[in-house]
């Protein structure tokens, strides 16, 4: 299991978001931000495979390709959404709602 997971609920169809290309980086240090995994939703919205088990402490980041999910039609053509790792036993669920206009995110269990 990885120690990151994510999901996409589209709240203009009140439905999963299936197949959003989803990508995890490590960023920091002023360097380029570090591709750690990359996925796609699955018919329920998630990606439970995302990077490995066990990550540094550190910053990280999801970058949603929104734009490609909502056939060019939506306000944020991508979504970032950076977050903090301090307890590398502790997992990370970050879910991102969705709608055509806004987007709102929290840390999930």
């Amino acid at each position: 299991m990885s120690q990151v997971t994510t999901q996409v609920l589209d709240l203009a169809t009140g439905r999963p978001a299936a197949g959003v290309a989803v990508v995890l980086e490590r960023v920091g240090g002023g360097n380029a931000p570090e591709r750690i995994a990359a996925a796609r939703t699955d018919a329920t919205g998630r990606v439970a495979a995302l990077g490995p088990e066990a990550l540094p402490a550190g910053i990280y980041q999801l970058r949603f390709d929104t734009g490609s999910y909502q056939g060019g039609r939506g306000f944020y053509p991508e979504v970032t959404i950076s977050f903090r790792i301090e307890d590398r036993k502790q997992p990370y669920h970050v879910p991102l709602l969705l709608g055509p206009w806004g987007y709102t995110t929290y840390r999930g269990s």
